[in-house]
Formats: C-alpha cells, structure tokens, sequence
C-alpha cells in the first residue's frame, strides 16, 4: 500500500502573515488619518448644535474603520430591539472595535457613557460633551443624572460598557451597577449585549490591527428596570452576558 501524502512548503504560512502585517499596518495608519479628519469636523458639527449630522460622520468614522481592516461583524438579536426607543445597551468590552461596531452597525443614534478623562482628547473630548454623550464625573454627578435624563427623552440608546475598560482574556468580568442605575433612574429597559472576537484582532495596548478577522455581537431580550433593585438588575445583567457569551467562538 502506498500512503500519497500531500508535500507542503516549508514556511508557507510565512508570507501570509507578512502580507497581513502590511495590510494591517497600512489599515491601522488610514484609520488614525480618518480620526484625524473626522474629528474636527465632528466637533465644528457639534459647536454648532448639529446633533444628528455628528452621529452621521460618527456612524461613517466606525465604518470606514472596520471596512478598511476587513473586519466582518456578525449582529445576532436585533429582533429584540424592535419597538423600543430608548433603552440602556449593557455590554462586555473587549476592544475599541467594540465601539466602532456599534457606532456603524447598531440600529439608532447611540450615546456612550464615558469616563471623563476621555475629556482630554482634543476634539473628541469636546464633541462627547456637546453631542450628549453622558460623561461620568463623580464630583458632579447631578449633571450625569441630567445628561442621561436628557438622552432618553430624545429617544437615544445609552451604551454602557459594564466591565468599566476593556478586557482581552475572553472573558466577563464583573458589572459595575452603574447601568442597573442608569437604567433605574431614566425609567428605561436594559439590553444586555456580548461581544466576542474583537480581543482577537485589536487587543488591549495593540499598536496595530490584525486585518480579515471577525467579530460578533449578540443581543439579549430587554429587561425591565423600572423599579427594580440595582444590585439584583445588574447580577442579572452580568449572568445575561455571561451566558451568552461564547469562549469558544473566535474569528
């Protein structure tokens, strides 16, 4: 009996990898140009009241990254959005692709609540503020309050990364019951999401993209927060996204 076994070049896959490295070097510096150029515009939108045009270009921003990286992004659950309005989005943090997917692929015009240090950044910082965005100061917490009070009469979705910053060990690590409250004091439902994949390919402290990968978002059904006791609202959160979140699954 003869065993036909199929010969492969040594190092093949070495090519490959190179070519990726180049690809993702190049996506990474054109993502970095697009922010460049996004983000004073955004913030003269902004300056000048123009809420929705600055969540057009934000929505472009992510797009524009996540097509330049070839990154694909697999949405499960959108169902349960149907006939909800404004509803605070509770999710896991893997990596900032997170937000350029839910910024380009979410239905709506989400707000993010974000860590005021995020203030600094030049032109970014500022349009966080102006567009809405719910900036949390422990020192001034009554205008958090009137922030996300302000953002669910307009009917906007409030994203809340529940983890409090980015993870990379494909892993759910631990809610913070600032969604519970958010969710508790603007009479709004609470949508538990899971992101996977996004560590994968841009993990924390990457300099550069592994480009053609995936990643995929997984939505939960609402639950009520009306009422409800914070702690117990934001265990139930944190086990929603614990359970639909798939450690085996990877791009």
């Amino acid at each position: 009996m003869v065993n036909h076994v199929e010969a492969r070049p040594l190092g093949a896959a070495a090519p490959v990898r190179f070519l990726k490295l180049i690809w993702g070097t190049a996506a990474t510096i054109l993502s970095v140009l697009y922010t460049v150029v996004i983000a004073p515009t955004a913030a003269a939108l902004a300056a000048l009241g123009m809420h929705r045009s600055v969540s057009t270009l934000s929505r472009l921003w992510g797009w524009l990254i996540i097509l330049t990286c070839g990154i694909k992004v697999e949405i499960e659950g959108l169902e349960h959005l149907r006939g909800l309005k404004s509803y605070v989005l509770v999710t896991n943090h893997q990596s900032f692709f997170d937000i350029f997917a839910i910024l380009a692929y979410m239905p709506g015009d989400t707000r993010f609540v974000a860590k005021k240090e995020l203030l600094r950044i030049p032109f970014i910082g500022y349009t966080l503020r102006k567009n809405q965005h719910i900036v949390i100061d422990r020192q001034r917490g009554g205008k958090s309050i009137r922030r996300a009070l302000e953002a669910a009469r307009n009917n906007y979705p409030i994203c809340v990364f529940a983890e409090g910053h980015r993870f990379s060990d494909n892993r759910v690590h631990e809610f913070s019951e600032g969604a519970a409250w958010l969710a508790i004091a603007t009479r709004v439902p609470c949508v538990p999401m899971a992101i996977m994949g996004s560590a994968a390919f841009f993990p924390r402290e990457a300099k550069v993209v592994v480009p053609g990968s995936r990643m995929r978002m997984k939505i939960c059904p609402p639950i009520p927060a009306e009422g409800a006791d914070r702690a117990e609202l934001t265990r139930t959160l944190e086990e929603t996204v614990r359970a639909a979140f798939d450690p085996s699954w990877h791009a």
